[in-house]
């Protein structure tokens, strides 16, 4: 397709236009993501992830100066709340970044959460793979703020850096969300704040007690990103995981158990919304569901029903793809 290869021949605005494709889940994607399968796979992938007022922004930006001096081409999605009134993204993480709008080797895109509760909307892994095919060589995920569900940053992420600050709360509560089992590096930023050294402490002392890799000790920094202090270290930090991952093989593995999950959740969107358009005229399904919603059946042992009857998925199936 035209764009696409407008795209891979270097063009920025022909990659504006595809990725905005990909948010809006247009019936082209399919065929954009066919398009640039082959010229995935180069891009490094950094996760930046952590409660709200953290300081992931600004941590994010300090970091893609640092990789500029090296000469290294930046991709940014940076993942907004999304607004009541339109829809959109906030654009909040673009205000801290200003000092890479006009360089070129730089791409800054904000997204919306869409209603996702996994921090990442669904479509960032595909922008991911467009920003990969276009050559930028260090792709930065920055989620929304997190909570206890939202992690999906670790099956789109290389390296999974958690940022938290002093003041945020109890550092134990706060690995009650499952940071501990996803950061490959964690961050205490604000470090200049009160408190910042036993946030530290903590962190250490649950990572003795529940060491995640045996190749790889996750460090705990601190940094004061406003005041660029301590962003050279963790840079230095993710390049160590990197080439750690790479010497022992766990990079391709990790990669590789990300594309089936990643395949395995295409497959549920797509029939998931086939499935809701067809309950709204099968007639068996209609039935069912109402008698779920009176209580006549408990919709658990009914799900196991419908799914260990093979004929009867079989004839949804068939309709299924009818309805595409």
């Amino acid at each position: 397709m035209e764009l696409v290869e407008k795209m891979l021949g270097g063009d920025e605005r022909s990659l504006s236009r595809l990725i905005t494709m990909v948010e809006r889940e247009t019936p082209e994607v399919p065929q954009i993501m066919r398009a640039i399968c082959s010229h995935t796979g180069q891009s490094y992938c950094i996760g930046v992830t952590g409660p709200p007022g953290s300081g992931k922004s600004t941590l994010v930006d300090r970091m893609t100066a640092i990789a500029r001096e090296k000469g290294l081409l930046v991709g940014i999605i940076a993942v907004d709340p999304t607004s009541p009134f339109t829809g959109g993204a906030v654009l909040g993480d673009r205000i801290r970044m200003q000092q890479h709008y006009l360089d070129s080797g730089v791409f800054i895109r904000s997204m919306a959460t869409r209603g996702s509760l996994g921090g990442l909307p669904r479509s960032a892994r595909r922008v991911a793979k467009l920003l990969d095919a276009f050559g930028k060589d260090i792709i930065i995920l920055e989620t929304v703020g997190v909570g206890q569900t939202e992690l999906d940053v670790i099956e789109a992420a290389d390296t999974t850096v958690v940022v938290l600050f002093p003041g945020g709360g109890d550092a134990i509560q706060t690995m009650k969300a499952g940071l501990m089992e996803i950061a490959d590096i964690f961050v205490v930023n604000k470090a200049d704040r009160q408190g910042a050294d036993q946030v530290v402490a903590e962190l250490e002392a649950m990572l003795m007690l529940n060491p995640k890799n045996s190749d790889w000790r996750v460090p705990v920094l601190t940094a004061e990103a406003l005041n660029n202090v301590g962003i050279d270290e963790i840079f230095q930090a993710v390049e160590s995981h990197r080439s750690m991952l790479e010497s022992t093989g766990q990079l391709s593995t990790q990669r590789r158990e990300q594309l089936k999950k990643e395949l395995l959740q295409a497959i549920e969107q797509g029939v998931s919304e086939r499935l809701y358009r067809l309950m709204e005229k099968d007639e068996t399904l209609i039935k069912l569901s109402e008698k779920v919603g009176r209580g006549e059946i408990d919709p658990y042992s009914t799900a196991v029903d419908i799914l260990s009857n093979q004929a009867m998925l079989k004839d949804w199936l068939s309709k299924l793809n009818n309805r595409r």
